[in-house]
């Protein structure tokens, strides 16, 4: 990091991610041309595909063993589900059926993701009581982020991995019409 640069909390940089995301989110839900909503969901794709990242590779790791373990395994799923649906809102487009339907459950898959990670005996709480070095922590989170943004820049959003998933085999059935 340069010298002049003001360190980092982690948690200031997390909690910058949320408000990021969901202010996308609320501009993809006004959204009313096909473009803009194609754009948008391509910056959520990107913003949640980094953020999770930073928090699968650094912040969890280090709370490991210092915060209640099921809010990490929790929170592993959850970010499990939602790239699920990223790289399905990924590989389609707003002319596809249920394209606004993913990127709003998504959204509120987000949502509550960020409020359990947020509240006050959440994640975040939990990491600051444990003494965790927020600012070193930051640090290493900044360092990747821009690493990620540059990657993604460059090659375009990378397949994604579950850690907890094992994407069951499913058989797709027609959707439900409506009753007449």
């Amino acid at each position: 990091m340069p010298k002049s640069a003001k360190p980092v909390d982690a948690i200031a940089l997390l909690k910058a991610d949320h408000r990021t995301v969901e202010a996308l989110f609320e501009k993809f839900e006004n959204a009313t041309r096909k473009d803009q909503k194609k754009k948008l969901a391509e910056q959520i794709c990107t913003e949640l595909v980094i953020h999770a990242t930073l928090e699968e590779e650094i912040f969890y790791p280090a709370c490991q063993g210092k915060i209640d373990d099921d809010l990490t395994e929790e929170a592993y799923v959850e970010h499990d589900g939602a790239k699920m649906l990223i790289a399905e809102i990924a590989a389609s487009s707003p002319d596809d059926d249920f394209y606004d339907a993913k990127v709003s459950v998504l959204s509120e898959e987000i949502k509550h993701h960020v409020k359990e990670e947020e509240q006050r005996d959440g994640m975040f709480a939990q990491a600051k009581a444990a003494g965790l070095d927020l600012t070193e922590l930051g640090e290493r989170l900044a360092a990747r982020k821009a690493e990620l943004k540059q990657q993604i820049d460059a090659d375009g959003l990378p397949t994604l991995e579950t850690r907890t998933l094992v994407g069951a085999k499913l058989k797709r059935g027609k959707p439900f019409e409506a009753q007449a």
